[in-house]
């Protein structure tokens, strides 16, 4: 199965998940930031399918995140390829002392064991 089939597969399953919970713990932005950890050249339209957002708002994020120094957008022909600056602190003052990159490895992990 390719990238871009696992993508679409994903897709309408999480946006099930979302519209059938009505509220999340994350925010966004960490939804964002786990759509460019599972695949860095991710499209635009795909991670607003996936997230449940419009493109114009996964834009906004994307360019907060940039502006903020957390992820590197870079033009690889005519797709963007997402680096992720994994040491950069959380923003919140009761997650700053933890980083985006702790953040990353505690959804991984936890997504690789089911409770």
């Amino acid at each position: 199965m390719t990238k871009r089939a696992q993508t679409k597969e994903i897709s309408s399953q999480e946006r099930s998940e979302v519209l059938g919970g009505g509220w999340t713990y994350l925010s966004n932005h960490a939804h964002v930031l786990l759509c460019l950890a599972r695949d860095p050249e991710i499209r635009v339209r795909d991670i607003a399918g996936l997230v449940g957002i419009t493109e114009r708002g996964v834009a906004r994020i994307l360019m907060d995140l940039e502006d903020s120094g957390v992820i590197e957008k870079h033009k690889t022909g005519r797709r963007n390829h997402y680096s992720m600056h994994l040491d950069s602190p959380l923003r919140h003052r009761l997650e700053s002392h933890r980083t985006v990159g702790d953040l990353m490895r505690l959804v991984a992990r936890s997504s690789q064991r089911r409770l």
